[in-house]
């Protein structure tokens, strides 16, 4: 697939971004307020991605084939705040040598639309994971959302992540991106021949590659500014026409981790 990063590339990413995250986090208080992600402290933050790792690679360990409900005991970190980084670290390193060592037939529970096979589709899912809490970590240091440019999110990175989000997230059934004045949408990167276009209705989502000439607006950046924008994390990006995408997605998308 032209807009998807090989295997080896999402696996160096999430290797990377989960080292910065542990960086930015110990930069500053447990207790610090996180502006990306109201109501939350970096404490949060940190047991969130960290019991998320632990989640992800129990099912890619255990070969689970459906979701469970008991998820309780991956999200238990540490009281002590001298523990909690190592705990977070420890849960990265896990998840980071499961993901290397595992069998690229590897027959496991995966929960988006378009999804790649599941040992690709976890090292993704869990690279764009830990690079979005990395930015969060990393406004918790500025105090405000990073610019595109501090974020430092690289192109092809951010092709990636739009096409996940894109294709995977927004087409489910659970989407709450719905309107009853039916419109389509194109997304297009302004540094990589990506586009994509979103077509809005009462029901769930249809999102197809390629720019319809016939949309009834565009929404443009470059590929990191478009992939921070979608997360929530970023306002530089531009849009045109008669639609706002935009301001229907920051009322109803709110993507969840499962």
């Amino acid at each position: 697939m032209p807009h998807r990063l090989p295997q080896a590339d999402l696996l160096a990413t999430l290797d990377t971004e989960a080292a910065r995250l542990a960086l930015e986090a110990d930069r500053v208080l447990p207790s610090d307020p996180v502006p990306t992600c109201p109501g939350w402290t970096v404490r949060d933050l940190v047991t969130h991605i960290g019991g998320v790792h632990r989640w992800a690679a129990a099912i890619v360990t255990q070969r689970r084939t459906a979701p469970t409900d008991d998820v309780d005991e991956f999200f238990e970190a540490p009281d002590d705040d001298d523990g909690l980084l190592p705990w977070f670290v420890d849960g990265s390193s896990t998840l980071i040598r499961t993901l290397r060592a595992a069998p690229d037939d590897l027959s496991a529970f995966v929960f988006l639309k378009n999804a790649p096979p599941a040992k690709t589709f976890w090292t993704r899912r869990q690279a764009h994971e830990t690079t979005i809490h990395r930015v969060d970590a990393q406004s918790t240091r500025l105090g405000r959302m990073p610019t595109t440019a501090e974020a430092g999110i690289p192109t092809p990175l951010a092709v990636d992540g739009l096409d996940e989000l894109l294709t995977g997230f927004v087409p489910r059934r659970s989407s709450r991106l719905r309107t009853d004045e039916p419109f389509r949408t194109v997304v297009a990167a302004t540094d990589a021949p990506a586009a994509w276009t979103v077509s809005v209705s009462a029901d769930p989502p249809v999102v197809v590659e390629g720019e319809d000439p016939a949309a009834h607006s565009r929404l443009t950046g470059t590929a990191a500014a478009l992939y921070l924008g979608l997360w929530n994390r970023g306002d530089d990006v531009a849009e045109f026409g008669t639609v706002d995408l935009l301001g229907h997605w920051r009322e109803q998308v709110r993507v969840t981790w499962a």
